[in-house]
């Protein structure tokens, strides 16, 4: 597998949140803060760089950890096939996945 190239692939979603490069979804518990608290989760995604083998084991920046306003979060990004109903052949073809950023409270995990 593409390790590297996997986790540029991540990066470049999650840094800029492009939906032409996948999806971006948050749960319930994200969706119904209030937009200056949403505007802080965003950016916490976007900047986050504490990658480590507890949080990202196999090293392609699909998860991470943070909080906002007391209150801790994970982000996400799985692999699902052009009709988002399985996992991608090859996660690190963009041709063939489309990258799905979730974005969750600890505790919807």
């Amino acid at each position: 597998m593409n390790t590297s190239r996997i986790q540029r692939l991540n990066d470049a979603l999650r840094t800029s949140l492009r939906a032409d490069l996948g999806r971006i979804v948050m749960t319930s518990g994200v969706a119904c803060e209030d937009a200056e608290t949403i505007a802080l989760i965003l950016d916490a995604v976007r900047t986050y760089d504490r990658f480590d083998e507890g949080i990202d084991p196999y090293g392609e920046h699909d998860m991470g950890r943070f909080a906002v306003g007391g209150e801790d979060y994970y982000w996400k990004i799985d692999y699902y096939d052009q009709n988002l109903e399985f996992h991608s052949p090859d996660p690190a073809d963009p041709v063939v996945t489309i990258r799905v950023l979730t974005i969750m409270r600890v505790d919807e995990y």
